[in-house]
């Protein structure tokens, strides 16, 4: 085959791969063999992934078919080493020319960091990429992120599900290979039923549409995903609209090669079951997507995704109508039988569930939350007896029939039992809020007795692992500590509450009996955590680390003000006087540093002032604290800095006019008092000088 581009498509025919990890398979896959290539030094011009529930497949766009060739220089002894006086070789140039298979006189001198060396240039022509590719594609296979692997027939290798079919065509022709016991062709299968017999590729450019065409079967995974979006939206237009949840979304285009949609019904009893355990019944066990009427309630219609064009429509849908019921049947059923008994009558059985070998039952955490909330309430505004009742009844929906079947309902279904046991509307909204915010970016408590539980729960959780030192280690969190600091940070910048970080931790160590929390430094190391977690949080909005660190340095203890600063700072630096004044705060810092001792006196007095510089400095330094100091005592660091920026020009004109180290002590130290007051008052907001 010549020097040319063409492209190259591998598709892995496989039973039917797990729904839920098919997307991340052929991401890896083709994230694999797109790196190998490049190693390789096979050039391409463009790559896709397309994934079914029964293939894996890469195309790499304009491929090239031989390796680009490459130039080693290979090393050899210096050059004083390698000739005598005269010129003539000594042993270690001609054992290095033989190693190089070339005469001496066919070697270079090469400069190096180390002196001129003796060298030679080896040309390596590249290999044919059907030479290599076998390889490459077994290794981007070998790596996927497969967590349990299988075995069949009497093959040794093992992969998340049984090979059936290789395709592997560059340009026109077969690329030559065996894995998994099977040998690569030009063909491919269709849909199971709609085309079960093997077809020919003719090359990466047909492949999706030879596909479509002979095998019934829409390859891109996106595009089978739109195609089961539209078709579910479009089929539930007359009665309301489809549920789309983007997980199940994802997981339905793990289970479908040719998506039919098609709409069933479901006996209106149902309905009385609160909707969250309906929804969940139909996208978990039956992978249905809900529907809603009209006026946004659930409607006793659901949409399900055959992988088939019956000829018996109906047929198919009463199949899944009778499926549906018996599941429905159930979430009735626990729903029945959990209201037979209160949350309140549950609190004691929470004594049998242990949340942490160290920290005891979930009965003993719900104590501790209970005391954590009376506590924090006040700050929130927060009715504290309804605060403490939502804690001793948060948990209680775990012992319930309904949360057993269905985990994610936890809260939920806690909020439609205490609402039944009469219990305060604010009390069972908690219950709901508690697990708020879920995740980064979701919403928080809307309920302030929601807000002072979800805030309890977290410190609790978080005081306790790193008390018995158990913090995250590297990538392992199993109790998500990273997400509940953030949610901690979350929460109390809400409604603007003024509660110290260390205050909250010490709340919480308060609720453990003693002996066991033993980590000694516990606090301390909890403190820095959230903090962290607050840098990796401006991060993510776009804030610079340096902009962060400058608030750090000032160890803010309030969260809402740590807040302020952050977003004043990032406000200070896109002013024009900002870089300047940066770097002069750095030099006023690098001064002082130097010059500051415990003998050194350092009161300012005006009357000492001389250069016109230096006076225009102080007068303007003078005005400033008095105009600021109302920015500072209500919180608007902004509007402070925004003031304070109007000191570059005669900080500059000090700096360039005003001698500061001259051999006048009172004089030198009285200048040094200048500066420190023009520090002190940029460090009520932040190190600015940590912004260079």
């Amino acid at each position: 085959m010549s020097r040319l581009n063409v492209d190259f498509i591998i598709e892995i025919g496989t039973e039917e791969l797990p729904p839920k990890a098919l997307s991340k398979l052929a991401k890896a896959f083709h994230n694999n063999l797109t790196q190998s290539a490049k190693e390789a030094r096979l050039n391409y011009t463009a790559s896709r992934w397309l994934a079914t529930p029964r293939r894996l497949t890469v195309i790499l766009s304009g491929l090239s078919v031989h390796q680009s060739d490459m130039e080693e220089l290979k090393l050899g002894p210096a050059l004083d080493a390698a000739f005598d006086a005269e010129g003539n070789p000594k042993p270690a140039a001609s054992g290095f020319a033989r190693s190089c298979a070339v005469e001496v006189s066919q070697l270079q001198q090469i400069e190096t960091d180390k002196g001129v060396r003796l060298g030679y240039k080896i040309q390596q022509a590249g290999l044919a990429a059907v030479e290599l590719l076998p390889n490459l594609i077994l290794q981007a296979l070998k790596d996927l992120p497969i967590p349990k692997m299988m075995r069949w027939g009497d093959y040794n290798e093992a992969f998340v599900r049984p090979v059936k079919w290789i395709l592997a065509l560059l340009g026109s022709e077969v690329v030559p290979m065996t894995l998994f016991g099977q040998t690569s062709s030009n063909l491919t299968r269709g849909h199971r039923f709609h085309a079960p017999t093997p077809f020919a590729i003719e090359n990466a450019a047909s492949y999706e549409q030879q596909l479509f065409d002979q095998g019934k079967v829409i390859a891109d995974f996106e595009t089978r995903k739109k195609q089961i979006e539209q078709s579910a939206n479009q089929i539930a237009q007359s009665i309301g609209s489809a549920i789309i949840d983007p997980n199940l979304l994802d997981e339905v285009a793990g289970l479908v090669e040719w998506p039919q949609a098609i709409i069933g019904t479901f006996d209106q009893e149902f309905l009385q079951v609160p909707e969250e355990a309906l929804i969940s019944s139909m996208q978990e066990h039956q992978k249905y997507f809900p529907v809603r009427n009209q006026t946004g309630q659930l409607s006793h219609h659901f949409i399900a995704m055959s992988n088939l064009e019956s000829s018996h429509p109906q047929s198919v849908i009463s199949g899944n109508e009778k499926v549906i019921r018996p599941r429905l049947a159930d979430a009735k059923f626990f729903f029945d039988t959990d209201r037979k008994k209160s949350l309140a009558d549950r609190i004691e059985s929470l004594k049998t569930v242990l949340f942490q070998h160290k920290l005891g039952t979930v009965w003993d955490k719900s104590q501790r939350v209970v005391s954590l909330c009376q506590k924090i309430a006040p700050a929130y505004q927060a009715d504290v007896e309804k605060s403490m009742r939502a804690a001793q009844l948060a948990k209680c929906d775990l012992m319930t029939e309904m949360v057993g079947e269905f985990p994610n309902l936890q809260g939920i279904m806690g909020r439609y039992y205490a609402l039944q046991d009469q219990e305060p509307p604010e009390v069972a909204l908690a219950l709901d809020e508690q697990y708020m915010p879920r995740f980064s970016g979701d919403q928080l408590p809307s309920s302030n007795a929601g807000l002072v539980l979800a805030l309890a729960e977290r410190l609790d959780t978080l005081v306790g692992l790193f008390g018995i030192g158990q913090p995250p280690k590297g990538a392992k969190d199993p109790f998500a500590l990273r997400r509940a600091a953030l949610a901690v940070l979350r929460l109390l910048m809400q409604n603007k509450v003024d509660l110290q970080i260390p205050t909250l931790i010490q709340w919480a160590l308060e609720g453990y009996p003693e002996g066991i929390i033993s980590e000694k430094n516990a606090a301390q190391q909890l403190t820095d955590f959230i903090y962290q977690r607050f840098t990796a949080w401006y991060q993510e909005q776009g804030i610079d680390t340096n902009v962060i660190h400058s608030v750090m340095a000032r160890k803010p203890l309030v969260v809402i003000d740590f807040d302020r600063r952050v977003k004043a700072v990032a406000h200070f630096r896109t002013l024009p006087e900002a870089e300047s004044l940066a770097a002069a705060n750095k030099r006023v810092a690098n001064i002082l540093d130097k010059n500051l001792t415990e003998n050194v006196d350092l009161s300012f007095d005006a009357t000492y002032l001389t250069d016109p510089a230096e006076i225009a400095l102080h007068q303007a330094v003078a005005a400033l604290k008095t105009e600021t100091l109302p920015d500072f005592e209500e919180g608007d660091y902004q509007s402070a800095m925004i003031k304070l920026a109007s000191l570059q020009a005669p900080l500059d004109s000090f700096f360039n006019d005003v001698m500061v180290m001259v051999e006048d002590e009172k004089l030198k130290n009285n200048r040094l008092a200048l500066l420190q007051n023009i520090r002190a008052l940029f460090l009520k907001v932040a190190d600015i000088s940590l912004l260079q």
